[in-house]
Protein backbone atom coordinates (compact mmCIF):
# COMPACT_ATOMS: atom_id res chain seq x y z
CA UNK A 1 0.00 0.00 0.00
CA UNK A 2 2.09 2.87 -1.32
CA UNK A 3 -0.43 5.58 -0.57
CA UNK A 4 -0.16 9.04 0.94
CA UNK A 5 -3.75 8.78 2.14
CA UNK A 6 -3.88 8.55 5.92
CA UNK A 7 -7.44 9.63 6.66
CA UNK A 8 -10.62 8.98 4.66
CA UNK A 9 -13.96 10.68 5.09
CA UNK A 10 -17.26 8.93 4.39
CA UNK A 11 -20.72 10.45 4.01
CA UNK A 12 -24.17 9.85 2.59
CA UNK A 13 -25.90 12.38 0.37
CA UNK A 14 -29.23 12.88 -1.40
CA UNK A 15 -32.16 10.57 -0.74
CA UNK A 16 -31.54 7.76 1.73
CA UNK A 17 -31.71 4.12 0.68
CA UNK A 18 -31.52 0.77 2.52
CA UNK A 19 -27.93 -0.45 2.49
CA UNK A 20 -26.30 2.92 3.15
CA UNK A 21 -25.50 1.97 6.74
CA UNK A 22 -24.01 -1.32 5.58
CA UNK A 23 -21.79 0.65 3.16
CA UNK A 24 -20.73 3.07 5.90
CA UNK A 25 -19.85 0.09 8.09
CA UNK A 26 -17.82 -1.47 5.29
CA UNK A 27 -15.85 1.71 4.59
CA UNK A 28 -15.09 2.26 8.28
CA UNK A 29 -14.01 -1.32 8.93
CA UNK A 30 -11.93 -1.51 5.75
CA UNK A 31 -10.11 1.64 6.87
CA UNK A 32 -9.49 0.03 10.26
CA UNK A 33 -8.21 -3.12 8.55
CA UNK A 34 -5.89 -1.06 6.33
CA UNK A 35 -4.78 1.03 9.34
CA UNK A 36 -6.16 4.24 7.87
CA UNK A 37 -8.11 6.72 9.97
CA UNK A 38 -11.77 7.21 9.08
CA UNK A 39 -14.02 10.18 9.72
CA UNK A 40 -17.80 10.26 9.41
CA UNK A 41 -19.12 13.40 7.76
CA UNK A 42 -22.65 14.14 8.97
CA UNK A 43 -25.44 15.64 6.82
CA UNK A 44 -23.66 15.24 3.50
CA UNK A 45 -22.11 18.27 1.82
CA UNK A 46 -23.81 20.59 4.33
CA UNK A 47 -21.96 18.89 7.16
CA UNK A 48 -18.74 19.05 5.15
CA UNK A 49 -19.06 22.82 4.84
CA UNK A 50 -19.85 23.16 8.54
CA UNK A 51 -17.16 20.74 9.71
CA UNK A 52 -19.64 18.28 11.22
CA UNK A 53 -17.08 15.47 11.55
CA UNK A 54 -16.69 12.52 13.91
CA UNK A 55 -13.83 9.99 14.02
CA UNK A 56 -15.09 6.44 13.47
CA UNK A 57 -13.54 3.09 14.30
CA UNK A 58 -14.59 -0.52 13.84
CA UNK A 59 -16.67 -0.49 17.03
CA UNK A 60 -18.55 2.70 16.16
CA UNK A 61 -20.41 0.88 13.39
CA UNK A 62 -21.61 -2.07 15.49
CA UNK A 63 -25.19 -3.21 14.84
CA UNK A 64 -25.96 -0.91 11.91
CA UNK A 65 -25.75 -3.38 9.01
CA UNK A 66 -29.42 -4.27 9.54
CA UNK A 67 -30.74 -0.71 9.83
CA UNK A 68 -32.39 1.32 7.08
CA UNK A 69 -31.72 5.02 6.53
CA UNK A 70 -28.29 6.40 7.34
CA UNK A 71 -26.64 7.03 10.72
CA UNK A 72 -24.65 9.86 9.11
CA UNK A 73 -27.87 11.62 8.06
CA UNK A 74 -28.40 13.26 4.71
CA UNK A 75 -29.27 16.76 3.55
CA UNK A 76 -29.62 18.85 0.43
CA UNK A 77 -26.99 21.58 0.20
CA UNK A 78 -27.40 24.59 -2.07
CA UNK A 79 -24.21 26.16 -0.69
CA UNK A 80 -22.10 23.35 -2.14
CA UNK A 81 -23.32 24.32 -5.60
CA UNK A 82 -21.30 27.54 -5.29
CA UNK A 83 -17.50 27.90 -5.60
CA UNK A 84 -17.48 29.64 -2.21
CA UNK A 85 -19.27 26.75 -0.55
CA UNK A 86 -16.96 24.16 -2.06
CA UNK A 87 -13.92 26.21 -1.00
CA UNK A 88 -15.22 26.26 2.56
CA UNK A 89 -15.76 22.49 2.44
CA UNK A 90 -12.22 21.96 1.19
CA UNK A 91 -10.81 24.10 4.00
CA UNK A 92 -12.76 22.08 6.57
CA UNK A 93 -11.49 18.80 5.14
CA UNK A 94 -7.88 19.95 5.16
CA UNK A 95 -8.20 21.32 8.69
CA UNK A 96 -9.44 17.90 9.79
CA UNK A 97 -6.58 16.19 7.92
CA UNK A 98 -8.94 14.27 5.61
CA UNK A 99 -7.08 13.24 2.45
CA UNK A 100 -9.93 11.66 0.45
CA UNK A 101 -13.59 10.77 0.75
CA UNK A 102 -16.15 8.14 -0.18
CA UNK A 103 -19.58 9.50 -1.12
CA UNK A 104 -22.62 7.20 -0.98
CA UNK A 105 -25.49 8.60 -3.03
CA UNK A 106 -26.91 9.21 -6.50
CA UNK A 107 -26.15 11.31 -9.55
CA UNK A 108 -26.55 14.67 -7.78
CA UNK A 109 -24.12 13.61 -5.07
CA UNK A 110 -21.67 12.31 -7.68
CA UNK A 111 -21.88 15.55 -9.65
CA UNK A 112 -20.83 17.48 -6.55
CA UNK A 113 -17.94 15.06 -5.95
CA UNK A 114 -16.77 15.30 -9.57
CA UNK A 115 -16.73 19.12 -9.54
CA UNK A 116 -14.95 19.08 -6.18
CA UNK A 117 -12.31 16.74 -7.59
CA UNK A 118 -11.82 18.94 -10.64
CA UNK A 119 -11.42 22.10 -8.58
CA UNK A 120 -9.15 20.80 -5.82
CA UNK A 121 -7.67 17.55 -7.13
CA UNK A 122 -9.25 15.88 -4.09
CA UNK A 123 -9.46 12.06 -4.33
CA UNK A 124 -13.08 10.85 -4.40
CA UNK A 125 -14.80 7.50 -4.94
CA UNK A 126 -18.55 7.03 -5.24
CA UNK A 127 -20.83 4.21 -4.10
CA UNK A 128 -24.27 4.23 -5.79
CA UNK A 129 -27.02 4.43 -3.19
CA UNK A 130 -30.52 4.97 -4.59
CA UNK A 131 -33.60 2.78 -4.73
CA UNK A 132 -34.36 3.90 -8.31
CA UNK A 133 -31.46 1.88 -9.79
CA UNK A 134 -30.92 4.72 -12.27
CA UNK A 135 -27.12 5.05 -12.22
CA UNK A 136 -25.11 4.08 -15.28
CA UNK A 137 -22.18 1.75 -14.67
CA UNK A 138 -23.82 -0.70 -12.29
CA UNK A 139 -26.50 -3.34 -12.66
CA UNK A 140 -27.70 -2.71 -9.11
CA UNK A 141 -27.63 0.28 -6.79
CA UNK A 142 -27.85 -0.02 -3.01
CA UNK A 143 -31.45 -0.15 -1.86
CA UNK A 144 -33.01 -1.30 -5.12
CA UNK A 145 -33.42 -4.93 -4.08
CA UNK A 146 -34.88 -3.95 -0.70
CA UNK A 147 -37.32 -1.52 -2.32
CA UNK A 148 -38.49 -4.26 -4.69
CA UNK A 149 -39.19 -6.61 -1.81
CA UNK A 150 -41.08 -3.86 0.02
CA UNK A 151 -43.20 -3.06 -3.05
CA UNK A 152 -43.99 -6.70 -3.80
CA UNK A 153 -45.03 -7.26 -0.19
CA UNK A 154 -47.34 -4.22 -0.34
CA UNK A 155 -48.88 -5.30 -3.64
CA UNK A 156 -49.51 -8.79 -2.26
CA UNK A 157 -51.48 -7.20 0.58
CA UNK A 158 -53.35 -4.85 -1.75
CA UNK A 159 -54.31 -7.78 -3.95
CA UNK A 160 -55.99 -9.42 -0.97
CA UNK A 161 -58.41 -6.51 -0.60
CA UNK A 162 -58.73 -6.03 -4.37
CA UNK A 163 -59.91 -9.64 -4.69
CA UNK A 164 -62.28 -9.32 -1.74
CA UNK A 165 -64.06 -6.30 -3.24
CA UNK A 166 -63.68 -6.92 -7.00
CA UNK A 167 -61.64 -3.74 -7.37
CA UNK A 168 -59.05 -2.36 -9.74
CA UNK A 169 -56.06 -0.85 -7.93
CA UNK A 170 -53.54 1.57 -9.40
CA UNK A 171 -50.39 1.21 -7.29
CA UNK A 172 -47.91 4.04 -7.77
CA UNK A 173 -44.28 3.27 -7.03
CA UNK A 174 -41.18 5.47 -7.09
CA UNK A 175 -39.35 6.04 -10.35
CA UNK A 176 -39.47 9.66 -11.49
CA UNK A 177 -37.47 9.10 -14.66
CA UNK A 178 -37.04 5.33 -14.81
CA UNK A 179 -39.31 2.34 -14.38
CA UNK A 180 -36.97 -0.25 -12.86
CA UNK A 181 -38.98 -0.61 -9.64
CA UNK A 182 -42.33 -0.73 -11.44
CA UNK A 183 -41.18 -3.27 -14.05
CA UNK A 184 -39.46 -5.67 -11.67
CA UNK A 185 -42.02 -5.41 -8.87
CA UNK A 186 -44.88 -5.62 -11.36
CA UNK A 187 -43.58 -8.87 -12.79
CA UNK A 188 -42.75 -10.21 -9.32
CA UNK A 189 -46.20 -9.38 -7.96
CA UNK A 190 -48.09 -10.61 -11.01
CA UNK A 191 -49.57 -7.24 -11.96
CA UNK A 192 -52.10 -7.17 -14.78
CA UNK A 193 -50.49 -4.08 -16.31
CA UNK A 194 -47.24 -2.18 -15.78
CA UNK A 195 -46.81 1.48 -16.78
CA UNK A 196 -43.27 2.86 -17.02
CA UNK A 197 -41.77 6.09 -18.46
CA UNK A 198 -39.71 4.18 -21.04
CA UNK A 199 -42.74 2.55 -22.67
CA UNK A 200 -45.55 5.03 -23.30
CA UNK A 201 -48.23 2.65 -24.51
CA UNK A 202 -51.10 5.12 -24.37
CA UNK A 203 -54.46 5.17 -22.65
CA UNK A 204 -56.23 3.18 -25.34
CA UNK A 205 -53.91 0.22 -24.84
CA UNK A 206 -54.51 0.38 -21.09
CA UNK A 207 -58.27 0.30 -21.59
CA UNK A 208 -58.04 -2.62 -24.01
CA UNK A 209 -55.88 -4.55 -21.55
CA UNK A 210 -58.34 -3.95 -18.71
CA UNK A 211 -61.27 -4.96 -20.93
CA UNK A 212 -59.50 -8.22 -21.79
CA UNK A 213 -58.85 -8.88 -18.11
CA UNK A 214 -62.52 -8.42 -17.31
CA UNK A 215 -63.66 -10.60 -20.21
CA UNK A 216 -61.24 -13.34 -19.22
CA UNK A 217 -63.02 -13.62 -15.87
CA UNK A 218 -60.67 -11.64 -13.61
CA UNK A 219 -62.66 -10.09 -10.78
CA UNK A 220 -59.84 -7.75 -9.70
CA UNK A 221 -56.75 -6.21 -11.23
CA UNK A 222 -53.53 -4.55 -10.16
CA UNK A 223 -51.86 -1.91 -12.34
CA UNK A 224 -48.37 -0.85 -11.23
CA UNK A 225 -47.50 2.71 -12.25
CA UNK A 226 -44.06 4.35 -12.05
CA UNK A 227 -44.50 7.91 -10.76
CA UNK A 228 -42.83 9.27 -13.90
CA UNK A 229 -45.06 7.37 -16.33
CA UNK A 230 -46.37 9.52 -19.19
CA UNK A 231 -49.64 7.66 -19.86
CA UNK A 232 -51.54 10.16 -17.71
CA UNK A 233 -50.51 13.35 -15.92
CA UNK A 234 -50.70 11.47 -12.64
CA UNK A 235 -52.10 8.28 -11.20
CA UNK A 236 -55.31 9.97 -10.03
CA UNK A 237 -56.06 11.18 -13.56
CA UNK A 238 -55.57 7.60 -14.73
CA UNK A 239 -58.15 6.51 -12.16
CA UNK A 240 -60.65 9.12 -13.36
CA UNK A 241 -60.07 8.19 -17.01
CA UNK A 242 -60.65 4.48 -16.42
CA UNK A 243 -63.75 5.09 -14.30
CA UNK A 244 -65.18 7.28 -17.06
CA UNK A 245 -64.54 4.82 -19.87
CA UNK A 246 -64.89 1.55 -17.95
CA UNK A 247 -67.58 2.13 -15.31
CA UNK A 248 -67.65 -1.62 -14.64
CA UNK A 249 -64.52 -1.11 -12.54
CA UNK A 250 -64.46 0.12 -8.96
CA UNK A 251 -61.08 1.87 -9.00
CA UNK A 252 -58.78 2.70 -6.09
CA UNK A 253 -55.35 4.32 -5.91
CA UNK A 254 -52.53 3.41 -3.55
CA UNK A 255 -49.40 5.60 -3.55
CA UNK A 256 -46.65 3.70 -1.75
CA UNK A 257 -44.42 6.75 -1.36
CA UNK A 258 -41.48 6.87 1.00
CA UNK A 259 -42.14 3.52 2.65
CA UNK A 260 -40.17 2.17 -0.32
CA UNK A 261 -37.03 3.83 1.05
CA UNK A 262 -37.36 2.45 4.55
CA UNK A 263 -36.91 -0.84 6.32
CA UNK A 264 -34.07 -3.23 7.00
CA UNK A 265 -31.94 -3.86 3.89
CA UNK A 266 -32.21 -7.23 2.20
CA UNK A 267 -29.35 -9.72 2.40
CA UNK A 268 -28.43 -8.85 -1.20
CA UNK A 269 -28.13 -5.14 -0.39
CA UNK A 270 -26.09 -5.85 2.76
CA UNK A 271 -23.63 -8.04 0.88
CA UNK A 272 -23.39 -5.63 -2.07
CA UNK A 273 -22.80 -2.69 0.27
CA UNK A 274 -20.07 -4.60 2.08
CA UNK A 275 -18.33 -5.44 -1.20
CA UNK A 276 -18.61 -1.91 -2.54
CA UNK A 277 -17.29 -0.34 0.65
CA UNK A 278 -14.17 -2.50 0.61
CA UNK A 279 -13.52 -1.74 -3.05
CA UNK A 280 -14.02 2.00 -2.57
CA UNK A 281 -11.34 2.22 0.12
CA UNK A 282 -9.00 -0.05 -1.83
CA UNK A 283 -9.41 2.14 -4.93
CA UNK A 284 -8.46 5.28 -3.00
CA UNK A 285 -5.42 3.58 -1.50
CA UNK A 286 -4.43 2.44 -5.01
CA UNK A 287 -4.31 6.08 -6.06
CA UNK A 288 -7.54 5.98 -8.04
CA UNK A 289 -10.02 8.85 -8.01
CA UNK A 290 -13.17 10.25 -9.62
CA UNK A 291 -14.60 6.75 -10.03
CA UNK A 292 -17.76 4.95 -8.95
CA UNK A 293 -17.85 1.37 -7.70
CA UNK A 294 -20.45 -0.68 -9.54
CA UNK A 295 -21.38 -4.31 -10.10
CA UNK A 296 -21.87 -6.11 -13.39
CA UNK A 297 -22.17 -9.87 -13.89
CA UNK A 298 -21.64 -10.11 -10.11
CA UNK A 299 -18.15 -8.60 -10.44
CA UNK A 300 -17.19 -5.21 -9.05
CA UNK A 301 -16.15 -2.63 -11.64
CA UNK A 302 -15.01 0.99 -11.57
CA UNK A 303 -16.69 3.56 -13.83
CA UNK A 304 -15.61 7.20 -14.28
CA UNK A 305 -18.04 9.34 -12.32
CA UNK A 306 -18.77 11.59 -15.30
CA UNK A 307 -19.94 8.54 -17.28
CA UNK A 308 -22.03 7.34 -14.33
CA UNK A 309 -23.76 10.73 -14.28
CA UNK A 310 -24.21 11.26 -18.02
CA UNK A 311 -24.94 7.68 -19.05
CA UNK A 312 -28.42 6.22 -18.97
CA UNK A 313 -29.28 3.06 -17.11
CA UNK A 314 -31.00 0.74 -19.56
CA UNK A 315 -34.22 -1.11 -19.03
CA UNK A 316 -34.07 -4.89 -19.29
CA UNK A 317 -35.67 -5.48 -22.72
CA UNK A 318 -36.09 -9.17 -22.01
CA UNK A 319 -37.99 -8.39 -18.81
CA UNK A 320 -40.23 -5.95 -20.70
CA UNK A 321 -40.99 -8.77 -23.15
CA UNK A 322 -41.68 -11.15 -20.26
CA UNK A 323 -44.01 -8.60 -18.68
CA UNK A 324 -46.00 -8.30 -21.89
CA UNK A 325 -46.45 -12.07 -22.01
CA UNK A 326 -47.33 -12.32 -18.32
CA UNK A 327 -49.96 -9.57 -18.53
CA UNK A 328 -51.74 -11.25 -21.43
Amino acid sequence: MASAIKKIGVFTSGGDSPGMNAAIRSVVRTCAYMKVDCVGIFRGYQGMIEGDFKPMDARSVNNIINKGGTILKSARCDDFRTPEGRKMAHEQLKAEGIDAFVVIGGDGSFTGAMIFNQEFGFPVIGIPGTIDNDIFGTSFTLGFDTALNTVVDCIDKIRDTASSHNRLFFVEVMGRDVGHIALNAGVGAGAEEILIPEEDRGLDRLLESLKRSKLSGKSSSIVVVAEGDKTGKNVFELKDYVEKHLPIYDVRVSVLGHMQRGGAPSCYDRVLASRMGVRAVEALLEGKTNLMVGVRDNKLILTPIDKAIKGQSKMDKELIRVSEIMTT
